[in-house]
Formats: structure tokens, sequence, C-alpha cells
């Protein structure tokens, strides 16, 4: 065999390199795609857990409140149990910090030097140069991180002699100047850290603490300790006791279903390229068909040729995973020096991470490039295995195939549907994955029997017209050879169907969203210090708010007809998800017109309140229509008064939220609560009232002070602007389908060209024949063309067929597993069947040009050999 593999098919390898190479570049590009996006988001998580650890420390457990901070009479009760070895308090919001003329988000953490060392030494003040050195206790002073400096533009060290100061503010307070005294090893994003009674009296926080840090003595069983606490009479209602990993667990969750969607994105493209490197074998196999069946005749068993053409397939596989292996470190490399760690989701923003390569990663994904050529080598090698060694040498070609497999594909079909109603496991789409996998494997299974199932009853009408008539006959009689050469047309196209069907769905779906929750005319919003995409991060506590008094300004301005509300909260119900968002917005209207409702909106009980939940809380929280939602009352009780109890009364589709959104009424949140401050305001202009003349009159209004607390500054927007810049963001998100689109079908059509080309070859007697009974090179050319058009239109229909069946499992099964939300299907037919029509053109165009070479004048002399 490695005489054979020297000599035989190393020649075949050197007589055609490009045709060999375009096997190993498939394989390299799928690989490549796949292993760089697992580095860059392995990379860039592991950076974020990595701050995350050194931010919160290494405490047995934490103490925080649902939502907002509580009083710091908790930390002394804590600090005073007798199972409690050590408490450290922290203070934490979401600031501002002032570089120049720009404001940038800045992490604000108040700690107890004295208690910190044992439990998060990364956030421990190390004094510069030239601080004091006790500037860690004394007030004005704080301590900045690498991402800080580098944010606000100084020097990764202080110089000799120089003192440096930062401005810092909570929401909409008052700017507060800072002594730069040193430094912390804190990773991560921007952060500022300073002595936590600073900056309580600083920051209008006196009293209030984000959280508590304990290290418990040694023996204490901590859930017993837990439940302890919580049954113990005066404890508040509104704290919950987190385990330390489960930061890092949120963390994980917050991007996992993003991450592993991402991923089966990147590995189509090395699912196609397992059809590129069938097609190089397939036509290697074709043109060396008489070679192998000598090989045969001199003793080389049908058994050892499948081994030999399989050892070449793993050879393309071997050669093109590594190169596949390193050009994917090198992309990951590059992505993430001049992206960061974030690749569109939002999840990572502000992370930049260093590279950490994984070989188990390297030898998962290199598997998969090798299983990939070796599947695409598989029936190739079978064909070697299977052919008529006296009938090949004699220049006849195989034998028809005949597909008997419809059992198969009907099996395979229903294993599809079965997996696609299994539910989720651990959040990802498993099962639906391969439902979707089944269901391709199936159809292309199924390829024969729908060849013979459709030209056998179109066969009949071109039975007097003798070049359809042929074209026709041969894919009837060769629907095994048929199927094999449109399989990869099949996979792509069906791949693009799907893709197209469910990204038109998401955006209509989107559009119609945004035409629900966008109903003013224009939309103020206060400047915000904790906003962020996806990042899970945000305080929207801190965030910088209008007071009532510039809202009722607002509604008096000239040309302003009504206006309506809304204030958000984070919440965190759940120590292992990522924050839930409480939205209080004005309702007047009823929630039917002012929230895209999945359904009616149900009548709230008396005495109690009426909440509307996303689609997501119905999957995380069990918080269904008619139920009431039981975490919600202690997270927005008040000393001295009963917990409210919260009626879940309606589900409504948010895109912007994946983790879940809670959405009350105004009037509700404000009688709970006392707050009515609000972040956003909406206005409804009169008819016939100028856009720029109402934003320069609440800009003026702003700028004035107007009632404001402070010197809030003001963003607005135009509901076009807003629903402009929301599509315009989605369509940048899902541009790289098309390129996939493009590149599938692209790999698609090489298989079509590859396997026409082998049939060719081995059919020279055969057009010699024709030739020899008058056809000429423009009827054979016609005859090829035809079986071209007749094999990609059958290709299309079941691509077609496929796609739609692949969409449905997409938009309503794996959508709503990975981001626990909903939309319409919707089928764009025009698009579709314009991409069916290039293909079939293109298909029959590829046919023609790979028929060129056979159907030359010298096919006449192919049958010489038989004289």
């Amino acid at each position: 065999m490695r005489a054979l593999l020297s000599t035989f098919s190393w020649q075949e390898l050197r007589h055609h390199p490009w045709r060999n190479a375009a096997a190993v570049l498939a394989v390299m590009l799928g690989v490549a795609l796949a292993f760089s996006v697992q580095l860059i988001n392995a990379s860039a998580l592991d950076e974020f857990s990595s701050a995350v650890r050194s931010v919160n420390g290494q405490p047995d457990l934490e103490v925080r409140a649902v939502q907002g901070s509580f009083d710091e009479a908790v930390f002394a009760r804590l600090a005073q149990h007798p199972q409690v070895a050590l408490a450290s308090p922290v203070l934490e919001f979401q600031g501002l910090a002032l570089a120049g003329e720009r404001q940038l988000p800045m992490r604000v953490i108040g700690i107890d030097a004295l208690a910190l060392p044992t439990i998060a030494p990364a956030l421990m003040p190390q004094p510069g140069r030239n601080a004091a050195r006790f500037a860690m206790l004394a007030p004005g002073h704080v301590f900045l991180n690498a991402a800080a400096r580098s944010a606000l533009g100084l020097p990764a060290e202080a110089a000799a002699g120089r003192v440096e100061t930062v401005q810092l503010r909570s929401g909409s307070g008052a700017w507060q100047r800072l002594e730069v005294a040193g430094h912390v090893a804190a990773g991560g994003a921007a952060l500022a850290v300073l002595d936590i009674a600073a900056a309580q009296d600083l920051f209008d926080k006196l009293g209030q603490l984000s959280r508590v840090d304990l290290k418990l003595a040694p023996g204490t069983d901590r859930a017993a300790f837990t439940a302890s606490l919580q049954g113990s009479p005066g404890w508040p209602a509104g704290l919950q006791f987190a385990e330390p990993g489960d930061a890092a667990e949120r963390v994980s969750n917050l991007s996992r279903a993003y991450r592993v969607n991402l991923t089966v994105l990147a590995l189509v493209a090395l699912f196609t390229g397992a059809f590129l490197v069938f097609s190089v074998l397939a036509l290697s196999v074709a043109k060396r068909a008489q070679q192998f069946a000598l090989l045969g005749v001199l003793g080389l068993t049908p058994r050892e040729r499948l081994r030999l053409v399989l050892i070449e397939s793993l050879v393309l596989g071997l050669i093109g995973s590594g190169a596949g292996l390193a050009l994917g470190t090198a992309l990951a490399a590059f992505a993430l020096r001049v992206l960061g760690g974030d690749l569109g989701g939002g999840y990572f923003e502000g992370v930049a991470p260093t590279l950490h390569w994984s070989s188990g990663s390297a030898l998962l994904y290199g598997g998969l490039g090798v299983l990939a050529a070796l599947v695409g080598g598989w029936w190739p090698a079978r064909a070697a295995q299977a052919l008529p060694e006296a009938q090949t040498l004699k220049g006849l070609g195989a034998a028809p195939v005949q597909g008997h497999s419809h059992w198969l594909a009907l099996g395979l079909i229903a294993a599809s549907a079965a997996l696609a109603n299994m539910p989720a496991v651990g959040g990802i789409p498993v099962a639906a994955y391969l439902s979707v996998g089944c269901l391709l494997v199936g159809g292309i299974t199924a390829l024969p029997w729908l060849i013979a199932l459709l030209y056998d009853r179109i066969a009949p009408a071109f039975a007097q017209r003798v070049l359809p008539m042929l074209a026709i006959e041969r894919a009837r009689r060769m629907r095994g050879t048929a199927a094999v050469a449109v399989s990869g047309v099949v996979a792509s196209l069906s791949l693009a169907v799907a893709l197209t069907v469910m990204v038109a769905s998401f955006r209509d779906s989107v559009t119609h969203w945004l035409d629900v929750v966008l109903p003013a005319d224009l939309y103020v919003r206060a400047t915000s210090s904790g906003r962020s995409g996806n990042s899970g991060t945000q305080s929207s506590s801190d965030t910088a708010t209008f007071a009532p008094a510039f809202v009722q300004a607002l509604a008096q301005l000239p040309g302003v007809e009504r206006i309506g509300t809304l204030r958000t909260r984070s919440l965190q119900l759940d120590p292992a998800q990522p924050a839930v968002t409480l939205i209080a917005r004005s309702l007047e209207g009823g929630a039917s017109q002012a929230l895209p409702l999945v359904g009616p909106a149900l009548p709230v009980p008396a005495g109690q309140v009426g909440i509307y939940v996303s689609e997501p809380m119905v999957e995380l929280y069990g918080a269904k229509p008619g139920s009431l939602f039981a975490p919600l009352s202690p997270a927005l009780a008040t000393a001295g008064s009963a917990p409210a109890a919260f009626f879940v009364a309606g589900v409504w589709r948010d895109y912007a939220r994946q983790f879940g959104a809670i959405t009350m009424d105004a009037r509700d949140f404000e009688r709970l609560t006392g707050e009515r401050n609000v972040s956003d305001v909406s206005l409804w202009l009169a008819p016939g009232t100028s856009e720029g003349s109402v934003q320069a009159a609440v800009r003026e209004l702003a700028a004035g002070g107007g009632g404001s607390d402070s010197t809030t500054n003001v963003e607005i927007s135009s509901v076009g602007q807003v629903r402009a810049t929301s599509l315009r963001i989605f369509d940048r998100s899902f541009a790289v389908t098309y390129w996939l689109q493009a590149v599938a079908i692209a790999i698609g059509l090489f298989g079509i060209a590859a396997s026409f080309s082998a049939q060719v070859l081995a059919r020279r007697k055969e057009f010699g024949l024709l030739a020899h009974l008058g056809f000429t090179r423009r009827q054979v050319l016609a005859v090829v063309a035809g079986e071209g058009a007749a094999w990609t239109a059958i290709g299309a229909v079941a691509g077609l067929l496929l796609g739609l069946a692949v969409s449905v499992v997409l938009v309503k099964v794996v959508n709503p597993q990975s981001f626990h939300w909903t939309m319409d299907l919707l089928v764009p037919w025009g698009p579709l069947l314009v991409l069916c029509a290039a293909v079939v053109a293109a298909g029959t165009v590829t046919a023609w040009l790979a028929g060129r070479a056979a159907a030359g004048r010298d096919v006449v002399l192919a049958v010489k050999e038989d004289w």
C-alpha cells in the first residue's frame, strides 16, 4: 500500500495539483473559520471571567440585593455572626469619568482595605511613588486599573512629582475631583477603587452597600447558614446569597447560545467542504477508473482499492486541517488585536483579551476537518471498490446505480421530526441541530426516489424530441449517479434557502416589533453611565435621570401633544442567570397598544399589580400568564409595608433583552417605590409641528436646567432615526450569512462541474458513438447541457423543499431554544425563486463547460479500441 501511495497516488497529486489544492483549501477554510471563532470566544470568555473573579474575589458566600443596594446595617449583623470569620463590605456602581470633553463609563468600587486582602487581593490598592503610605484610607484618593488609565489617556505609570487627578460622578450627580494615588491589579474594563466610606460620602450613597463578601468559619455548612439567616426575624426580603462560582457561570450563560450558534454557522463551511472533497475525489477516481481496474486485474482487491482512496482523502484532510489550524490561529490573533473579543453580539464589549491557544480545541476541530475529508472520500472510495474490472477496461463505464434507499430517507426524516420536538440540553438546542442534520441527509438520500417520481411522469412528454429525451432518460436511468452529482447543490442550496427564510423572518418580526415599541415621534434620553448591549453588566439604578419637573416642562413645550415616560432597573432574580430588566413605562392606552403581546392581555385581579413579561421570562423563570410571579415581590418590597402580589397579565416579544424583561405601569412603580425620576421620555407631536423646532426647544430646556435635577445631557432621536439605526445594525449583523450562502452555492456548483467532468470522461466512447450516428458537436453539447438542466432542476426543487423544512426548524425550534424569543415565519418567495433559477442556469452552463472537452473531434476515435 505504501508503494502505491508513493507512485500511483503521488503521480495523481503531482499531475493535478490545483484540483487537489482546491479540496485542501475547502477543508482548510472550514477548519480555520470554526477554530478561529472558538479561540476568539474562548479567549474573550476567559478574560471576561478572569476580570469578574479579580473584582469579586473568592469569598465563601456573597450577599447581594436583588436590585440596587441595601442598608449597611446588614453588614454589621453579618460581621457579628459567630459563623462568619470575615465580612468585607463593597459599594459598586457604574459611574462616569471625564477625559477632556468626553464622558467615559467607569466602574467604581468602594472597598474596606483592611478586610480586602484575603478575599479579593486584585482589588487591593497599591499606592504610587508620589502617594502617602496610607492614601488608601484617606478620602479624596482613587486607584485605577490599567484599562482605566489607558481610557483616561494617562501614562502606564505616573511621573515622579506629578499629581494626577480624575473627575467621577454617579448617574446625574455632581462631578467629584479625586487624586489618583496608585493602581489596582484587577483586569477587565476600566475600574476605579476608593475607600468605601469616601465613596458613600462623595457619591450620595450614605448607608448603602452593593454586596458583602463573607469568609465563613471552618466547618460551617453553607446551606444551613443561609437558611438560618433567611429565616431569622428582621432579615430583609430583597437579599440573596450567591456562591463564588455564580458570577463566572452567569458570564458564561450570558453568551453561550450566541457562541454555540456562531460556531455551528462556521462549521457550515466545513460541511460544504466535505462535498468539495467528494467532487475532487470522484473526478480523480473517474479519470483513473481504467488504472484502478488494471490494478484489480493485477491483484489489488476491491477492499484495498477502497483503502487506497480513503487514505488519499485522509492525506487531503490532514494537510487541510493542519493548515486550517495555523490559519485559524492567525485569524484569531488578528481579530483579537483589531476587534477585541466581541464578534458582533455585544457580549464582550470593552474586553481586550490575549490569545489562549487550546490543544484540546485544536484536536477537536482538526479531527472534524479530517472526518469531513473522510466522509467526502467515502463514496468515491466505494465507487473505486465497486468498479467492474473487465467492463471498465473496455471503457464502458460502470453499471447504472439504482436507488432503493427511500426507506432510509423516510426513517431519517421521521427521526428529524422527533428530534425537533425534543427540549434543549443545558440551554443549547442539541437535538434541533441533529434534526437539521438528519433532515439534510434524509433529503439527499431520497434524491433517487424523487428523480424517479418526477421524471417518470415527465419523460412521455419528450418522447418524440430526441435531445431532451436523451437528457431526461439519462437522469431517469442513472438516477443514483444524478443524485450523487447534485447532492452538493442540494446541500448548499437548502442551507442558503433556510438562512434566507430565517433572516427574512427575523427582519420582518423586528420591523413589526419596532412599529409597536416606537409609537412616538421623538425620544429623549438622559445620558446614561451604564448602558451596554448584551454584556449584562449595566446598572440601571445609576442611570442618569430626568426629574419630574423637567418631564412636566417637556409636556408644556409648544407642539408637544402628549408624552410617555420610561424607567429601567436591573434585577438579579437568580444568581446563576444574567440580570433581568424591570421597565416602568406609561401604559395609559392599554398594554395591547403599548406592547407587542403574543396573546391577549388578561384582566388583573383586584389588589394585585399587573405585569407583562417578555418571552424569556416564561422559559427561564416560569412566569406564565395568569400566575403570580413571587420573585418580584421581595425585589420591590419596602420597609414597613406588605409585599405586593404581581400578576402576570401577558407575554410580549422583546428582541433587545435576551434574558428577560418585566414591564409594569409607571404609576404602579411610583406607588411601590416612591421614585418619580425617569430615564426616557417619548414625545408625540401635534400635526404640522416641525421636529427640528421641538428638538431645539428640548435642548434649550435641558441646557438651562428646566427643572432637571442637574445639568443632565440629553440624547434626542426621531422615530425614523431609531428605526433606521436598528435595522442597519440588524443587516450588518447578518451580512455574513449572505457570504456564507454564496460560498456554499459556489462549492455546490463546483461539485456539479467535477461530477460532470468525471461522467463525460467516462462516457467519451458514448459521445463517440453519438458522433458516428450523426450527432454534431453542438448537439452532443446540448445533450450534456440538457442533462445539467435536468439534474440541477431536480436539485433546485429538492434544495428548496429541504431548505423550507430546515427553516421551520431554525425559526420555530433553534431560535426559541437558543434566545428564548419567537418570531413569525415569512417565506420570501421572490428571492427564493430567483435563487433557484440562478442555480439551474449556473448548473446548465457548468455542465456545458464540463462537456466541451469530451465532445471534441477526437471522441470519434474513442470507439476505435473496440473495432
